[in-house]
């Protein structure tokens, strides 16, 4: 399965980022805890060396928490400072203030000892399409400052968001990058939602995702949809779509039905909570 998809308007976004850059105190990163590493961009490190690094784990209450656990300490040790999140709900989201606070307290420290005062730390906001950028940046705002969608690519320009006195956000559009050299990414991201569901093939990402449930969690789609976990990922999507009574007219089984229930159900937690990247 061969996943591209990389808009116009991305390659302006990093040009754009790069002229930002010199403005900013701090850089957010927003990762889908669901797939931590495959939902960063690499050229952000490039972009943001010499710069404090959050990253927010966001969609952490999906994720599995021996994980998130697991990933937090793998950033930490990579000298991030990390906090967990859900941007929807507001889980987690107070406490990111205190959190950027401490990754700027040498920029802060060095600004006392120039009398320079009340400078509000300037972060920039950055993470892959559909990561949940704008909704985080709406719940830490306390208003609707940033449009919001659940589809990939939003936000297309750019806008300082003034929090308090002490925080000034800079949202940037999504930004993903031209080409995956590991095709798994690519697929993690597509099993997420942060590439278009019209240029992929649905029933052959179901496959990879009971392949991997049954490997990774077993015992998850047995509970889910009262089925055997047993055979190949095909008869497995059979189970499903007999479970559920996925059905084309004249009484078929319907597998392109039954395989967009199943990646809809993983997205929404409704598998349990799940993680398609080991730490």
């Amino acid at each position: 399965m061969n996943v591209q998809w990389y808009p116009g308007h991305m390659t302006k976004a990093k040009r754009m980022m790069q002229e930002d850059i010199k403005l900013i105190d701090l850089i957010i990163e927003l990762v889908d805890a669901r797939v931590p590493l495959s939902s960063r961009n690499p050229d952000i490190d490039e972009l943001g060396k010499n710069k404090s690094r959050l990253i927010l784990l966001n969609k952490s209450d999906l994720a599995d928490e021996r994980q998130n656990e697991a990933w937090s300490e793998y950033f930490k040790e990579k000298g991030f400072f990390v906090a967990k999140i859900n941007s929807k709900s507001g889980a987690g989201v107070k406490a990111v203030n205190g959190v950027i606070q401490e990754a700027c307290k040498a920029k802060i420290q060095r600004d006392r000892r120039r009398g320079i005062k009340n400078r509000p730390i300037r972060a920039m906001v950055v993470g892959i399409p559909n990561v949940g950028k704008s909704t985080f940046i709406n719940t830490f705002a306390g208003k609707a400052c940033a449009k919001t969608g659940n589809k990939p690519g939003v936000t297309k320009g750019k806008q300082w968001i003034r929090l308090n006195k002490g925080v000034e956000l800079l949202d940037t559009p999504g930004i993903l990058w031209p080409k995956f050299e590991d095709q798994k990414v690519g697929i993690r991201l597509a099993m997420i939602g942060s590439i278009k569901d019209e240029i992929l093939n649905i029933d052959e990402l179901s496959l990879l995702l009971i392949q991997y449930l049954i490997e990774q969690y077993p015992g998850a789609l047995a509970k889910r949809y009262d089925i055997e976990e047993a055979g190949k990922p095909v008869e497995m999507l059979e189970a499903i779509a007999e479970s559920r009574k996925c059905l084309l007219k004249g009484g078929e089984l319907d597998y392109s039905k039954a395989a967009a229930l199943l990646i809809d159900d993983f997205r929404n937690g409704k598998i349990g909570r799940i993680t398609l990247e080991q730490a």
